[in-house]
């Protein structure tokens, strides 16, 4: 019983203390947004990104007028869902197992009722709106028209409290922003070299922000584009807490296997 008194309690000591000695952090490390000598308080911004429509984009059209019934004849998606619902419609926790939308081609058009083929490759959505708007002057009665292209979206991944892939209804959305998103960095994510991937041209880029820096603002990498990937690295915390844990476990467990050996006998 001597034993067991003695050795269990330290034994639970350790386990304690191990989080405790996974890493340290300074201050630096983790503020954001960090004065420099050469910045002044005010920075001037470069002009927000605008996403034009490309092939493969999936565009969400509502078309209105002042003929409500000639008006449905050009939301076919919104027609087809409303009948296809009946009884067993879909909750909010069992969404449509599809987005509905029009489909750029590889020539850059969209085919709609009546209308045909249009072009849309280059236009951003409120272009496109006042295009396809224009031609349907000639079926409605003072036509509007909401385009939003569904396919804006942003992966967030590494030492992030939420890792995700997340859809941006208004198109717009910085580096910070999708930091939010995501539950911000953790405390062991590298917040001195966030790296974004971008697809341009054919080609890969790939971009590193140190979120401590000011000078992040002025980058073209803060404000995000469709299927950009923001990747958060791991710091060295979290890297030496994963080698102290396959070093520390196996110890713990043969130590108290030591022990209950030693509490059997005596």
């Amino acid at each position: 019983m001597l034993l067991k008194n003695v050795y269990l309690p330290s034994v639970i000591l350790a386990l304690f203390l191990v989080p405790l000695l996974q890493g340290c952090f300074t201050t630096k490390e983790l503020v954001l947004f960090q004065k420099s000598e050469a910045l002044s308080d005010t920075l001037t911004m470069l002009n927000r990104y605008t996403p034009t429509i490309q092939a493969g984009d999936v565009l969400s059209i509502q078309v209105s007028s002042l003929n409500p019934e000639a008006t449905t004849f050009f939301n076919p998606y919104t027609a087809v869902n409303i009948a296809s619902q009946g009884s067993n419609a879909p909750t909010a926790a069992a969404p449509l197992p599809y987005i509905p939308g029009y489909l750029v081609d590889n020539s850059g058009q969209i085919e709609l009722p009546l209308l045909g083929k249009v072009v849309v490759n280059g236009l951003t959505t409120n272009q496109a709106s006042d295009k396809i708007r224009e031609q349907l002057k000639t079926y409605l009665k003072e036509p509007t028209v909401n385009i939003r292209n569904t396919n804006f979206r942003i992966s967030v991944l590494g030492e992030v409290n939420r890792p995700s892939l997340f859809s941006i209804p208004n198109e717009q959305i910085t580096l910070p922003e999708a930091l939010g998103l995501a539950g911000d960095i953790s405390v062991y994510g590298r917040r001195d070299n966030v790296l974004i991937i971008r697809e341009e041209n054919g080609k890969k880029i790939f971009g590193h922000l140190d979120l401590g820096r000011r000078d992040l603002f002025k980058s073209p990498f803060y404000y995000l584009r469709p299927n950009d990937i923001v990747y958060v690295e791991p710091g060295k915390a979290r890297v030496a807490s994963i080698d102290r844990m396959y070093q520390i476990v196996p110890a713990v467990l043969s130590a108290l296997s030591f022990i209950a050996i030693i509490v059997r006998r005596y």
